[in-house]
């Protein structure tokens, strides 16, 4: 007797998965790549054009959402409150007002047959009606729809701190996010594919990752790279560590910068990795092992309430300070939808409060290296005068920024258009004797 078959699985299409994706960061505040990943990860048959597809539509739909919901309530007045029929609704629009790839009467009867599924022919019937109006109105421009659908008090400081053109990449025009890059780690063996991959104009580490998993990739067990964002990359190359040195990542995560700076610190070195969450940093030994690095000493430290059991006299510090997050618009578009105007401010104060802090754990004249992941003058240079007394700009000491950062700079911004990086602000300074 022959084991039966076990049961096929039901097709699902890209756009119903999209919905799912998007109900998820609607209802339960789920950050749509994780959302995402999750989805994927149930459906390993969708091949690689329904998953670019699935991505497409999650990512498109958050970035100009106000744009669609405007031109949707144009023909619904009323609007639509039950949230599986609006979201099917904005998936359609979106295929139909901004791509290309699927004829709009596609779009349409694919939304109506879900929606008639899940709410029955009066709803269907009902929706059927609004998308074909919406069919017959003008297409949207996608720089129009982002700076449409992002809230105006941020677009005007964003364009403020970068100019319009970098704007409107951030938010999502004009430049590549979808490709995933990883870090070389120094003297560990390179597969084949690793060692061909495209390399990054401006992180000299960096590699253009395959799609798939990365975990799955030859070499990644063997420790040759670290899934990283090549801005992320520069900012821990920007503290400048070198062999020998005793280092401190103050606000180190997960740790993919700490074991950069384990590299660059060497098995005569030390360095440290304190983070306010003790769960992120769980995992760094085993990281460490992998990578075939020396383990990492940790610490939890609120550097809000002061500097725990560290021990002081690093050579340098790097603190990648929590905030705003608008450096990674084009990525996680939610954080737009979510971020009131008082929040750069707010957290303004928290990271001028944790540098502050991180910094008597250098030594007299030792270097601090101050990131966050945004570009908004609050966040940067606001946080710099607030520590004036205790910290003092001073030129970057990093021969591996060459390619970003001129001769006596001591600080810079990352952007997606000039640099091919997420957006980040960059201050290098030395504590006061």
């Amino acid at each position: 007797m022959t084991d039966p078959k076990p049961p096929r699985r039901a097709a699902v299409s890209a756009r119903a998965l999209a919905v799912r994706v998007l109900e998820r960061v609607e209802r339960d505040g789920a950050y749509a790549a994780a959302a995402l990943d999750a989805e994927l990860d149930r459906h390993p048959q969708l091949d690689p054009r329904d998953r670019a597809l699935l991505s497409e539509l999650v990512y498109g739909v958050l970035r100009t959402r106000r744009a669609l919901e405007r031109r949707l309530l144009a023909h619904a007045p009323r609007g639509v409150s039950d949230a599986l029929v609006r979201l099917h609704l904005l998936v359609a629009a979106y295929q139909m007002l901004l791509l290309d790839r699927v004829p709009a009467w596609a779009a349409v009867d694919e939304a109506i047959g879900e929606i008639r599924r899940a709410r029955g022919a009066r709803v269907a019937g009902f929706g059927n009606a609004v998308l074909r109006k919406i069919a017959q109105g003008e297409r949207l421009e996608l720089a129009s729809a982002l700076r449409e659908t992002a809230p105006a008090w941020l677009t005007e400081r964003l364009d403020r701190a970068l100019g319009r053109d970098e704007t409107d990449a951030l938010l999502g025009a004009g430049a590549d996010f979808g490709r995933v890059w990883c870090r070389l780690v120094a003297g560990r063996p390179q597969p084949a594919w690793l060692a061909a991959a495209e390399r990054h104009p401006v992180s000299p580490l960096a590699r253009l990752l395959p799609s798939g998993d990365p975990e799955k990739q030859s070499g990644y067990a063997e420790g040759a790279f670290v899934v990283q964002e090549p801005g992320a990359e520069l900012v821990g190359l920007a503290l400048g560590a070198r062999a020998g040195e005793r280092v401190l990542d103050a606000c180190a995560g997960r740790g993919q910068k700490t074991t950069l700076l384990l590299e660059a610190v060497g098995a005569r070195g030390e360095a440290w990795a304190a983070d306010a969450h003790p769960k992120k940093l769980a995992a760094l030994a085993r990281e460490c092992t992998r990578l075939g690095l020396p383990v990492a000493r940790t610490a939890a430290v609120d550097w809000t309430l002061g500097t725990g059991e560290l021990p002081d006299g690093f050579d340098r510090v790097l603190v990648d300070a929590p905030c705003t997050g608008v450096g990674t618009l084009r990525r996680r578009p939610e954080i737009a939808l979510r971020l009131a105007p008082g929040d750069p401010a707010r957290l303004a104060e928290l990271q001028a409060a944790i540098l502050r802090s991180a910094a008597t754990r250098a030594k007299p004249g030792g270097r601090v290296v101050f990131a966050v992941c945004s570009v908004l003058e609050e966040e940067a240079e606001g946080v710099l005068s607030r520590v004036a007394d205790v910290l003092e700009p001073a030129p970057f000491d990093a021969p591996a920024l060459g390619a970003v950062v001129p001769p006596g700079a001591t600080s810079f911004r990352l952007t997606p258009l000039r640099h091919a990086t997420d957006g980040y602000f960059v201050a290098s300074l030395a504590r006061r004797t």
